[in-house]
């Protein structure tokens, strides 16, 4: 499922109705769902747009799905939906992860303006996820030797700097630099720079290949 959707939790059929009514009404898509479990055992990964879920439901409660999800590494915005809301439960639906907490009966503007907004922070994760697996793809061709030019190129060292650093010759440094452009697709350094950033960013990874050896260009 490529298109947002607003993911509606509610055991009032009578709600859910008049919120997935309210949802079309508006051009927003809308899955219904009578139960935080029903929700669980359907969800799929490649799922965009939000959750609006009630807090209290019998079974698991809009909390507890909140917190099963954040447990799981799902990343989909959580409204919830109380008509026994106080400043108590508000703090805790914020403090779990939640991404809005709003009172029944909800005003419809306010509702479809925090719908709105979660949708865009769904799409803001989801791209820079996309971004993250495509850079960590990508540096995951290069040897250890280029993966450190990389690192050094996006701190701003020069090809001298570089070379000192490494204790090589600059015109190595270029050799490096050349076979890391080509396995990376970088377009131009620029490309390179923010990919050398992102990578520092990043826990430890596997080395890649072993580095071929470079001809001796010091002469």
């Amino acid at each position: 499922m490529t298109k947002p959707t607003v993911f509606l939790v509610d055991d009032d059929a009578s709600i859910r109705d008049a919120l997935s009514l309210l949802l079309s009404l508006k051009g927003m898509r809308a899955q219904v769902f009578a139960s935080a479990e029903a929700f669980l055992e359907t969800y799929q990964p490649d799922w965009r747009g939000c959750l609006l879920t009630d807090l209290r439901m019998p079974g698991m409660s809009g909390l507890d799905l909140n917190q099963s999800l954040r447990q799981r590494g799902v990343s989909l915005p959580v409204i919830l939906l109380t008509a026994h809301g106080d400043v108590a439960t508000a703090r805790a639906a914020l403090k779990s992860g939640a991404f809005d907490f709003l009172e029944k009966p909800v005003n419809d503007e306010l509702l479809m303006d925090v719908l709105t907004h979660a949708v865009e922070r769904d799409a803001q994760i989801h791209r820079a996820t996309t971004q993250r697996s495509e850079t960590l793809e990508k540096t995951g061709r290069l040897t250890q030797r280029e993966r450190e030019v990389l690192v050094l190129l996006s701190r701003g060292l020069q090809n001298r700097e570089i070379a000192a650093e490494l204790q090589i010759s600059p015109r190595t440094v270029e050799v490096y630099k050349a076979r890391m452009m080509e396995k990376l697709d970088c377009r131009s350094l620029a490309d390179a720079v923010r990919m050398g950033l992102a990578l520092e960013q990043e826990p430890a990874a596997g080395q890649g290949e072993q580095d071929r050896p470079v001809p001796r260009l010091d002469a």
